[in-house]
């Protein structure tokens, strides 16, 4: 009786098993003839048989996410890379200001890779609404010519009137005539004469960028852009936050009223220390505004 028992289970267990084979045959047959559901009902089955992964968060685990460590409870259920590539939510993050440092960064990165090897240069600085035949578009022509011919660059706003024309008598002389333009509500195209170009968003990028690469500046007739340019060399000087940077004004009756109050208001009220005349004049010759400007190369 006991030598026959192994072989009866034996055979009840062939037989549950041909059975459970036989059944197993027919479903998948089933679900082979079942089109759509059979995928899904493959993969359900494959799902019950596989083996889970194990999971990170248990103690014992360590997890990497770049130069951070985590462990335990502290582990994500996401992956860096795998949020990189998920689809967009809300865009409202485009509008803040953790991104907007981001553009400026970039902007400050942008401007010193184009400019870092520029060599010596002159900022010329004037009127966007100067027309091409006003005497003081000829001016700042002639100026950017004399510029070009001692193997400086020019800088400017890259825009029309006074930035063309300094632009163009540097273009015209063979030099570098740069433009740095801004992004502004009306469309101010580059002009035709720039041949190293960049446009800004940020008005104080596009400021450093004037300060940084050039040792002088020549200022002509112009509005609140202009004003805004010269005092802020004039307050770097000033402030000790620039060593030293010549500025030439050139056209005395549109300068005089200006400094005339500066000299006397401005200064007898005790609000501003006296101007160096080795560092800012008043002229109408091109010529001696040049031999200002470039006063920091002699």
């Amino acid at each position: 009786m006991d030598a026959k028992l192994p072989s009866e289970k034996s055979s009840v267990d062939e037989k549950s098993f041909t059975g459970e084979k036989r059944e197993t045959s027919e479903k998948v047959s089933a679900h082979d003839s079942a089109a759509p559901e059979s995928g899904a009902a493959l993969e359900n089955s494959d799902a019950r048989v596989r083996a889970p992964a194990p999971d990170m968060r248990e103690a014992g685990h360590t997890y990497h996410r770049g130069p951070v460590l985590m462990r335990g409870r502290m582990i994500p259920t996401d992956n860096t890379y795998a949020n990189l590539l998920a689809p967009e939510g809300p865009t409202d993050w485009l509008h803040m200001d953790p991104w907007r440092v981001l553009r400026i960064q970039a902007e400050f990165v942008d401007g010193f890779g184009a400019l870092a090897e520029l060599g010596p240069a002159v900022s010329v600085f004037g009127s966007a609404r100067t027309e091409p035949g006003d005497p003081m578009y000829a001016a700042a022509r002639r100026a950017g010519a004399l510029l070009a011919e001692q193997g400086l660059a020019v800088i400017t706003g890259g825009g029309p009137g006074i930035m063309e024309g300094a632009n163009r008598g540097a273009c015209e002389q063979g030099g570098v005539s740069v433009g740095l333009g801004i992004e502004l509500p009306h469309e101010q195209r580059m002009n035709e004469w720039v041949n190293l170009g960049m446009t800004f968003r940020y008005f104080f990028v596009r400021k450093t960028m004037f300060v940084k690469y050039s040792s002088g500046a020549i200022v002509f007739p112009g509005g609140f852009g202009t004003l805004d340019e010269l005092f802020e060399l004039l307050t770097l000087v000033q402030t000790h936050k620039v060593t030293r940077v010549p500025v030439a004004l050139v056209g005395t009756e549109y300068w005089g009223g200006l400094f005339d109050w500066i000299n006397g208001t401005v200064k007898e009220s005790g609000n501003i220390s006296e101007l160096d005349p080795s560092l800012m004049q008043i002229t109408d010759s091109v010529e001696e505004a040049v031999v200002l400007a470039t006063s920091e190369f002699a």
